[in-house]
């Protein structure tokens, strides 16, 4: 299991396990904050390496290792 922060997570680097599209390494490019600040931070955006290409994640997604390794590996 990794450990994630959502508040920590901007602009850190990933790895898929299973390569999304044929991308392999990611980027947090955005958290997405929620409307009322009582709640809590539910997703991020991910940004591919290579193509650019930006996709709307859970961030708890991230702390699951067989999905994600953090890091660029």
């Amino acid at each position: 299991m990794n450990q994630a922060n959502p508040k920590k997570l901007l602009l850190s680097k990933w790895t898929a396990v299973k390569p999304i599209a044929k991308q392999k390494h990611f980027l947090v490019s955005k958290v997405i904050l929620p409307e009322s600040p009582n709640e809590r931070i539910e997703f991020v955006e991910i940004e591919a390496v290579y193509t650019k290409k930006v996709s709307l994640i859970s961030w708890r997604d991230l702390t699951n290792s067989e999905l994600w390794i953090q890091g660029w590996q």
